[in-house]
């Protein structure tokens, strides 16, 4: 791979671990455009370097997969023109008609709704929930938030955003389930952006202080963060403004954000509660509030604070997101919306298919010597690694470890770090500066690591729901990749509903796992319930 003049250079696909320092791998590495230079069709920086694929400008390696992958994607309508689109199982094909503006398209009958749910596995539960779309252009939103959407690479609708958006443009409240990697933040954010500057620009404000409109409730700083910046990417030269209220940074700089007007509040339960109850804040305008990872929010016992919250607003309207959906959850979502319509995509609970598990019964005491053969193998070890454990200073001591012991540069991110700390650790990682980074379950849910094909589960954690988050980050949009899990008999407890994830993957599973008394041991007792299969 090498650099040619500016009408011959090419991008091959390359082994991101050997490239040359010459090619960039990540796009943040690339400069801004100068005038009459190429630009990326990414991401709009120098597009340094020509796609042998497509012929198409792009600017790294990251922005080169990115246009790979988007082109792979199912062949449905796109935004700008007239498309005849053969709906599944039937033989008939409909136009999406799309300006640069709006769309006018015909109404899908009631058979191709149903077809189109059961092509792309897409469940809905509920009164009067609106037929998918087949294109952005067809959700009526503004020109500018649709060429936004086109520059940010969402040209089709993933299945949950062909489903959540026009619902949640209808104002419905949602619960939706979806697999990691599919796509559930922008299904939320397309249609919040285009209801702030629809409102902005039908209401006059009396004052120049403009109330939130919306609040985004994530249970980790680093999701809060990433919801943000990709706001802000779909939000660019409307009336949107947004801000950031997490734990880690100054309160008055958060504080003066708000009170300086904005549209979108993002943050953790605690610090919006520490907001609410120190200082005072407006939220008589809030219509819409989405609670992403609904299902950690209640484990990490976030959810009398989240009630809290919910209770100082109007009955706006509710957005619950998770990549899986327990009895809690849906009593939650009972709790905070009389009419609460669901929507799955895929199958509910299962991990994501694009990611090959592979399961290695080995004991504590040598989990640290398979981890380390795994990380110096050049045929297993595929960077850049997540290696996910259990606890905080497992985290910093196992980091070390590997340093020391492989030479691989390797750094720990967990909760008791700085808000600075952490950002410097995820830039080192997502710019390749550091090929392995050892995490707690901070990094398990919806954090987008794009490039990231590699998940090594140290300690498995204590719910299998947590496990399919955690090897969710292998595979971001369908692309394939593999995890890693170490178990023992420490983990018995967990096996029969391991047993059947793996079964439902086609993984391999080992033998020790199989092993009737673990598998037995955690049977119902009770005789009237022996028929009942468990995790089979």
């Amino acid at each position: 791979m090498e650099n040619a003049n500016e009408d011959q250079r090419t991008l091959e696909a390359p082994d991101l671990v050997e490239t040359s320092d010459d090619v960039k791998t990540y796009s943040v590495q690339q400069r801004e455009a100068l005038p009459g230079e190429p630009l990326c069709i990414e991401c709009g920086r120098f597009g340094e370097y020509i796609c042998d694929e497509t012929d198409d400008d792009i600017c790294s390696i990251e922005c080169k997969q990115k246009l790979l992958l988007r082109i792979k994607q199912p062949k449905l309508p796109t935004k700008l023109a007239p498309h005849p689109v053969r709906l599944p199982a039937t033989d008939e094909c409909i136009y999406v008609q799309a300006d640069n503006a709006k769309s006018e398209s015909r109404s899908l009958t009631t058979n191709q709704t149903e077809s189109i749910r059961a092509k792309f596995e897409i469940a809905v539960k509920g009164n009067c929930v609106p037929p998918p779309v087949l294109s952005f252009a067809q959700c009526n939103l503004p020109h500018k938030l649709l060429q936004n959407i086109e520059s940010a690479g969402y040209e089709i609708p993933t299945p949950v955003q062909m489903q959540a958006i026009p619902a949640a443009l209808k104002g419905q409240s949602l619960l939706v389930s979806a697999e990691t990697g599919s796509g559930k933040t922008a299904s939320y954010l397309v249609p919040i952006v285009s209801y702030c500057a629809n409102f902005r620009k039908e209401v006059v404000t009396v004052t120049n202080q403009k109330k939130p409109l919306v609040m985004v409730l994530t249970p980790t700083r680093e999701l809060c963060i990433q919801v943000e910046e990709q706001a802000k990417v779909l939000g660019k030269g409307l009336p949107f403004k947004t801000a950031l209220v997490v734990g880690g940074d100054a309160m008055p700089k958060q504080i003066h954000r708000v009170q300086a007007g904005i549209e979108m509040i993002v943050g953790t339960p605690g610090r919006l509660i520490d907001l609410l109850t120190k200082y005072d804040i407006e939220l008589d305008d809030i219509s819409v509030l989405v609670i992403d990872e609904v299902d950690c929010m209640l484990q990490r016992g976030f959810r009398e604070q989240v009630m809290q919250i919910y209770r100082a607003l109007s009955q706006p309207q509710i957005l619950l997101y998770s990549a899986t959906v327990s009895v809690e959850v849906e009593k939650m979502a009972s709790s905070l919306a009389k009419e609460m319509n669901i929507i799955t995509v895929g199958k509910m609970n299962k991990p994501n298919q694009a990611v090959k598990q592979v399961v290695i019964w080995v004991e504590s005491t040598r989990k640290k010597q398979k981890l380390f053969e795994i990380l110096t193998s050049k045929q297993h070890f595929k960077p850049p690694v997540i290696v996910f454990v259990g606890s905080r200073l497992g985290a910093d001591l196992l980091s070390e470890a590997i340093t020391v012991t492989t030479g691989l540069k390797s750094l720990a991110i967990h909760g008791e770090k700085s808000m600075k700390e952490r950002r410097e650790v995820l830039s080192s990682f997502l710019l390749g500066e550091v090929p392995v980074i050892v995490a707690t379950g901070i990094l398990g849910r919806g954090i987008d690591l794009l490039l990231v094909r590699q998940v090594i589960v140290f300690d498995m954690p204590n719910s299998i729901k947590e496990y399919v988050h955690q090897i969710g980050r292998a595979s971001r949009m369908g692309v394939e990749g593999t995890s890693i899990l170490f178990v023992s008999e420490e983990n018995k407890n967990l096996f029969p509903e391991l047993v059947g994830i793996l079964k439902s993957s086609g993984a391999a599973i080992p033998r020790e796992i199989m092993n009737p008394r673990y598998l037995a041991a955690s049977l119902p007792s009770n005789k009237g319930n022996r028929k009942r299969k468990v995790g089979f």
